[in-house]
């Protein structure tokens, strides 16, 4: 790997890192215990495959510059990609929180 490609891999998991711990932070208490670390990480990676190939990101933003995000349906949806790579079964109703987290997560960034 070049030394930019590794600085660039290096910096990205450290990001991901903080992610995850802002996640943590953010979770209901009764919901932290339903996800490890790991699961985390694959619902930062979900997320972020799931955006590019929704064509959310090509959306217009509105006049404030946001563009809506339907938080159940991309819970909903990771879910079932999760089920079907065998990462597990997850209730959307718990994983939204995690997408809540990370979307309050890239506004702080």
């Amino acid at each position: 790997m070049e030394a930019m490609e590794e600085d660039d891999f290096l910096l990205e998991a450290e990001d991901d890192l903080k992610a995850v711990e802002f996640i943590k932070a953010y979770l209901p208490q009764d919901v932290k215990p339903k996800f490890t670390d790991d699961d985390l990480f694959y619902f930062l990676d979900a997320l972020a495959e799931y955006y590019t190939n929704s064509g959310l990101l090509e959306q217009e933003p509105d006049k404030d510059g946001c563009i809506d995000i339907d938080t159940d349906a991309v819970a909903a949806a990771i879910c079932k990609t999760a089920k079907k790579e065998h990462m597990g079964e997850f209730d959307p109703e718990d994983v939204v929180w995690i997408v809540q987290a990370e979307l309050e997560y890239g506004e702080q960034e």
